[in-house]
Order: C-alpha cells, then sequence, then structure tokens
C-alpha cells in the first residue's frame, strides 16, 4: 500500500471508487481536483492509496474558513471489496500526520446519521474520532448531519 498526493493520472481510478461507493458523482471529481492539480499551494489536501499501483481509494480534506488550525475531511471513499483492509485507516493516519506536522490542531469529518452511513459512523469511531455534534434534520427530514472531532 501506498499514499501519495493524488495524480491528475488518478482520475479514472478514483471516479470507479466515486461509482463503486456512490459518495457523490465520479463525473463531479475532475472539476473538485482541478485547483489542487493546477496549483502548487492550493490550500486543500487530496491523498490517494494505492494497492499494486493501482489507485483504489483517496481522502480529501480543506482547512475551516475563519480557524486557526481547524479541518475538515470533506471525502474519504475505498473501492467496497478492499473495505475493512485498512486502506481507509492508513489514508487517515496519512493525512492526520501531514496536517500535525503543518502545526495544525483539529480534524473534523461530517456524516450522515442514517442507517445507511452505520459503517461510516463506526470507521470514525475506530480511528479515534469522536462524535462532537449532531444537527438534526440537517441533510434531510430525518437525516442528521453527525460532526466527528479529533484534535491533532
Amino acid at each position: 500500500m501506498n499514499i501519495r498526493p493524488t495524480r491528475s493520472s488518478d482520475i479514472p481510478a478514483l471516479q470507479r471508487v466515486l461509482d463503486e461507493t456512490e459518495l457523490f458523482p465520479g463525473e463531479m471529481l475532475p472539476d473538485m481536483l482541478a485547483g489542487f492539480l493546477s496549483e502548487t499551494n492550493s490550500g486543500n489536501l487530496w491523498l490517494t492509496c494505492e494497492a499494486d499501483e493501482t489507485p483504489v481509494g483517496f481522502c480529501y480534506a480543506t482547512p475551516e474558513a475563519l480557524t486557526d488550525g481547524t479541518w475538515n475531511m470533506l471525502a474519504i471513499a475505498v473501492l467496497p471489496k478492499l473495505q475493512g483492509a485498512g486502506h481507509g485507516g492508513a489514508l487517515v493516519r496519512h493525512l492526520e500526520a501531514i496536517l500535525k506536522d503543518r502545526g495544525q490542531r483539529v480534524l473534523i469529518a461530517d456524516t450522515s446519521g442514517t442507517d445507511a452511513f452505520r459503517q461510516t459512523r463506526a470507521f470514525y469511531r475506530k480511528n479515534g474520532y469522536s462524535e462532537e455534534a449532531r444537527l438534526r434534520d440537517f441533510w434531510a427530514e430525518g437525516d442528521d448531519k453527525i460532526i466527528f472531532w479529533k484534535h491533532l
């Protein structure tokens, strides 16, 4: 397993990750990555996890506006057939190490409170995140936003 900054050549494989996980539509990925790929200091972090030199997962984080050292991990996804094998945890640890080395303080992650995201919430807890807040009916009626928090 190898974790490195995302490259433009990763886009097709990462679109497959998105299509299989249904995190968000894969066709959105090129536009989302454009700033990171074209700027030497975009402010965002995109990391790709490879298995056998093939991209199998990614995470994306950005600094929270108007904060001192708080980042938000906006997306993390691994091919479903590889979930539970440690790729997601490795991505999170790598992201945390980069942020800590940069003197950042806090990493948060937002997710849904529905049953469909039970595994996601368990993932964050397993990786040392605590449920810090719940915003009722945020995403839709009956779909709470749950904010997980970790001090770096």
